[in-house]
């Protein structure tokens, strides 16, 4: 699940995100693990339909990758619906949140996430598809 703004990825800034659309990226990761994962893919601009997705397959995936982008850094709202679930979460960041500006680095979802990958551009999402193995 992809938050605002990350479906420019491709096109915003590319110094930081990369030349890749998610739709090229996520086409590859569900060649290479389509024998072990049925995988599914949602992103939204907007947050009340981040926390209703979260509230519909929350209590039947194995496992959620999340990145919700800016509102990882505003959002109780979806901090409080990534507790409310049974399905492990798994917050995700492209870039080092941590080498940009400093608000970047506080995170409402990290304390209800069952980990964080932060980092490794998009090969974060596969990283976090393998510890859901």
């Amino acid at each position: 699940m992809n938050g605002p703004n990350l479906n420019l990825l491709g096109t915003r800034e590319p110094e930081i995100y990369g030349h890749e659309t998610f739709e090229e990226y996520f086409n590859g990761l569900k060649g290479k693990f389509d024998q072990e994962l049925d995988l599914y893919y949602f992103q939204s601009n907007h947050e009340g339909a981040m926390i209703d997705k979260l509230h519909e397959v929350g209590f039947s995936y194995d496992g959620i990758l999340l990145n919700a982008g800016a509102y990882t850094h505003t959002s109780i709202g979806l901090a409080d619906a990534i507790s409310s679930i049974k399905t492990p979460v798994l917050e995700i960041h492209i870039s080092n949140v941590h080498a940009r500006e400093s608000f970047r680095s506080h995170s409402y979802l990290s304390p209800k996430c069952k980990g964080c990958i932060v980092g490794f551009g998009l090969k974060g999402y596969e990283l976090g598809l393998l510890s859901f193995l």
